[in-house]
C-alpha cells in the first residue's frame, strides 16, 4: 500500500492563493491515479481534482475549474493542488487520495488510499 501525507493548508482570506502538497511513501513504484477530495463541516466528501497515472490528464469539479490546478511530480512522489482565487465555500479539510485501479478517478469512492487531510480555511 501507499501512505499519503498532505501539507500546505492554512488560514487565508478571500482571493488568496494556497498550494497543497501530498507526498507518497510505500509502494510508490506502482502507478496510481491521484486526486484531491475535500470535506466541509457537516457535509460529505466531494471530489475536487484528479490527475492520471501519466500526469497528463486532469479533471476538476465545476466549482473549482479555472481556479485550481492539480499537478504531480513522479520523481518526488508528490502531488500538488494550486488553489487560486479562494472563496469561503472552499473552506474544508482537503484530502489527498490514490487509486491503483483506474486511469483517472473522479469519484470519491474510487480511491483506495487517503491522507490524513489538511485544513483550508478561507475567511471573508
Amino acid at each position: 500500500q501507499v501512505q499519503l501525507v498532505e501539507s500546505g493548508g492554512g488560514l487565508v482570506q478571500v482571493g488568496d492563493s494556497l498550494r497543497l502538497s501530498c507526498t507518497a511513501s510505500g509502494r510508490t513504484s506502482r502507478s496510481y491515479a491521484m486526486g484531491w477530495v475535500r470535506q466541509a463541516p457537516g457535509k460529505e466528501r466531494e471530489f475536487v481534482a484528479a490527475i492520471s497515472w501519466s500526469g497528463v490528464n486532469t479533471n476538476y469539479a465545476d466549482s473549482v475549474k479555472g481556479r485550481f490546478t492539480i499537478s504531480r511530480d513522479k520523481a518526488k512522489n508528490t502531488v500538488y493542488l494550486q488553489m487560486n482565487s479562494l472563496k469561503p465555500e472552499d473552506t474544508a479539510v482537503y484530502y489527498c487520495a490514490a487509486d491503483p485501479d483506474h486511469f483517472i478517478a473522479t469519484m470519491t469512492n474510487q480511491y483506495d488510499y487517503w491522507g490524513q487531510g489538511t485544513q483550508v480555511t478561507v475567511s471573508s
